[in-house]
């Protein structure tokens, strides 16, 4: 599996990275996971505009999908050969409602559903492509949804938006590639069922013994370096934090 890091800021767009969107490929299957505030432009620089093969959203709040409503224009309008067929778009139950609000002037209703054949997440397993996914809810304010992406004997697990759960660490066990949230200052900010912090993050990836640690999703007020040594402290394997533009071959 391919996987390039097309945005990681969390909450609002930095002046580095737009907000969460990654790109997954495998088998010339390209797979978006999230699309935030900003993404849409930066998916440009890594894919054409009509090469995406499917999106999975983890959750609605709109640093993980709002430029969904930008990508609707692009395939509702396109200039040089009519209306895009319906890619799929997996997400919580709503999707499709949300993102129609968002817009607030779609030609008609399901408009959206001419370009977007949506589809509700459920807990359980999935196929998209040649990706085997696993879905389990995760704890945060709105339905959100962590992901187990397995692929030619390799993991990848994606936390999300989450604060610790259980469901996370099972999601997370024994993966080789852990990409996980640290909005959080370990010691300052402490909201129960929002977020992780570094050493939470961290204290997960030790438990269910993954092979490497990037952290992804800090916010421009929240130094990464800071989440990187928390998350050192606590787990032996490699940590990084994510940067716009970085590629993994997992």
């Amino acid at each position: 599996m391919k996987l390039t890091v097309v945005g990681c800021s969390g909450s609002f767009p930095s002046m580095e990275s737009a907000c969460s969107s990654y790109l997954l490929e495998a088998d010339g299957f390209r797979l978006l996971l999230d699309m935030g505030n900003g993404a849409l432009g930066e998916l440009q620089r890594h894919s054409g505009l009509y090469d995406l093969d499917a999106v999975l959203l983890s959750h609605l709040h709109a640093d993980h999908c709002i430029d969904l409503c930008g990508y609707f224009v692009v395939r509702y309008y396109r200039p040089d050969g009519g209306r895009c067929a319906p890619m799929p778009v997996y997400g919580p139950a709503g999707t499709e409602q949300r993102l129609t609000a968002a817009h607030a002037d779609v030609p008609h209703d399901g408009a959206m559903s001419e370009v977007f054949d949506f589809r509700t997440l459920t807990p359980g397993t999935l196929t998209i492509g040649p990706f085997t996914i696993r879905t389990e809810h995760v704890s945060h304010p709105v339905e959100a949804f962590g992901f187990r992406i397995e692929h030619g004997g390799r993991t990848l697990t994606y936390s999300g938006d989450t604060g610790p759960c259980a469901a996370l660490e099972s999601l997370a066990e024994g993966a080789d590639f852990f990409l996980c949230e640290a909005s959080f200052t370990y010691g300052k900010e402490d909201i129960p069922d929002l977020h992780l912090n570094g050493r939470e993050a961290g204290e997960t990836a030790r438990r269910a013994g993954v092979g490497r640690l990037v952290l992804t999703h800090i916010p421009p007020w929240t130094d990464p370096d800071i989440s990187i040594r928390d998350a050192q402290k606590v787990y032996d394997g490699p940590v990084e934090g994510a940067k716009a533009g970085a590629v993994y071959e997992i």
